[in-house]
């Protein structure tokens, strides 16, 4: 694979020179994070760190994109084989386990789990150790997509952080579909991006896709 021609189409859209010292933490593998991780290793992401506990099954294969032969295998492992195919050159870090307080992450931060407590407690573990952070949620066809990568950012995000017994009925794995899941990691590889180029994030995006709406919300650049 020539490199140089690879990132050609992308080159004005995402900086390679910092790019190429980047490392990253993809918590949670699931619908939106093993899209994210592709899409992060597709742009030429360096290095890239997986954490989470669970198993592929049957159902992840229609709303997550996990293949056949991936079924019962452990999600980080199912997932770095599909980056290593993509670019055999990344360095994939993989832990199959929850995320604990205790662990060393990566300074770029993407949690794609599925409840708000999980979210609260990996956030007040972090918050003060990442320099980006963006957090991608889906419930059926509805996404939303936030951001904390400055002050206002983190500060908004803390008020997203509801307890669990207040959250929407559901979880990202209770209706879900693939092009949902796409559409979403999408937006949060975009807004890691905007990052990457110094622009402004945007710190609170929701998408019906149903209704087609698009909104940004307050708090945002």
């Amino acid at each position: 694979m020539n490199s140089a021609d690879r990132f050609t189409r992308q080159a004005d859209l995402v900086p390679f020179e910092r790019l190429s010292s980047t490392r990253v933490t993809v918590i949670g593998a699931g619908a939106i994070g093993r899209q994210v991780a592709l899409q992060l290793a597709a742009i030429g992401t360096p290095s890239i760190q997986l954490i989470d506990f669970d198993t592929v099954d049957a159902t992840n294969v229609t709303t997550q994109g996990y293949r056949a032969r991936d079924i019962g295998q452990d999600k980080v492992l199912a997932a770095a084989a599909a980056i290593r195919e993509l670019d055999p050159t990344i360095t994939v870090e993989t832990i199959t386990d929850r995320f604990r307080p205790r662990m060393e992450v990566a300074p770029v931060v993407f949690a794609c789990v599925d409840s708000i407590s999980a979210r609260a407690a990996i956030w007040r573990a972090l918050s003060n150790r990442c320099e980006f952070w963006t957090d991608g949620r889906m419930l059926g066809e509805v996404l939303r997509v936030l951001t904390a990568a400055d002050e206002p950012g983190r500060r908004h995000y803390g008020t997203t952080l509801f307890p669990q017994s207040e959250a929407q009925a559901g979880n990202c794995t209770s209706r879900s579909t693939i092009y949902a899941a796409t559409i979403a990691a999408g937006i949060v590889v975009h807004q890691f991006s905007r990052w990457l180029r110094r622009l402004p994030c945007d710190h609170d995006t929701t998408v019906n896709l149903l209704a087609g709406e698009w909104t940004i919300g307050p708090g945002c650049e």
